[in-house]
């Protein structure tokens, strides 16, 4: 297992990969024309992350794996107190994970402290795969005690904790990508994974929409929970992407982003117009 240095370089090289090869397949085969100015969008989207990231690894350098390699040496969670195979503890705490980030999402949607600081995330004009790592700094470290919670209580390998982490930031770039896939095999991948197509339909203006498909790396849980959305009413091509109380071009701004959950008025979570057409 690696040590949590390393497990930051690995995590950081497959984050790099997964980015550059969104942006070319967007380059390439994009699924809508971008309405903002992609240089602004990245600049602040890119600009955020990376504030995010040395935030985080001023707080809690060890990170979650490093977390991980404490709990099983203390001996807490469940898979420190039963005898399972080691592939069992790794894969179960992954599919464990991922329902638990579900979890986390619709609780950012209906707590109204908690949609403040979401609210970032959903006011982007635009979706492309930079969408997938813009949220803001104090959602993100409330979603790491989340998942640092998570781990003591399932006492999850360090393997799989740095295997879910890379799925987590992986899944977040492809499935906010602005990607086009040919729709068979759309059709057949988000029977397991989250595609752009089906979280797009999570980032619509309409209220019912932004309530559904919460997934992040697997679409079961939608399909579980009856969370799921198969298409924006109004078409792919033809949906309004971001929240109506906020179409200016200022949202795009990292000093917007950043003090926007502070600010006074702000308009109620979508759950609560959640019987809205």
């Amino acid at each position: 297992m690696p040590t949590p240095p390393q497990e930051a370089a690995i995590r950081f090289g497959c984050f790099f990969g997964t980015l550059l090869a969104m942006a070319i397949w967007e380059f390439l085969a994009p699924r809508r024309p971008l309405t903002q100015n992609k240089r602004q969008r990245w600049f602040s989207n890119l600009g955020l992350a990376l504030l995010n990231n040395l935030v985080w690894r001023l707080l809690m350098p060890a990170g979650a794996v490093g977390l991980a390699m404490t709990v099983q040496a203390r001996g807490w969670g469940l898979f420190n107190s039963v005898e399972l195979p080691a592939w069992f503890e790794v894969a179960a705490s992954v599919v464990l994970f991922d329902l638990a980030i579900y979890w986390q999402h619709w609780l950012f949607h209906r707590v109204p402290w908690l949609w403040r600081l979401h609210l970032v995330h959903h006011v982007d004009l635009d979706f492309d795969t930079t969408t997938g790592i813009r949220f803001h700094t104090v959602e993100t470290l409330l979603s790491f005690a989340w998942k640092a919670a998570i781990i003591a209580l399932l006492g999850a390998p360090a393997l799989a904790v740095m295997i879910f982490e890379i799925l987590l930031n992986a899944t977040a770039l492809f499935n906010h990508s602005n990607s086009r896939l040919p729709l068979w095999l759309d059709r057949i991948l988000r029977l397991i994974l989250v595609t752009p197509d089906m979280h797009r339909v999570h980032h619509s203006i309409e209220n019912h929409e932004t309530n559904s498909n919460y997934g992040f790396c697997l679409s079961w849980w939608d399909f579980l929970f009856r969370t799921y959305d198969a298409q924006p009413d109004a078409g792919y091509e033809g949906m309004i992407i971001g929240r109506p109380e906020f179409r200016d071009a200022q949202v795009e701004r990292l000093p917007f982003m950043l003090l926007l959950p502070f600010r006074r008025g702000l308009p109620p979570a979508p759950c609560r117009h959640i019987h809205d057409a």
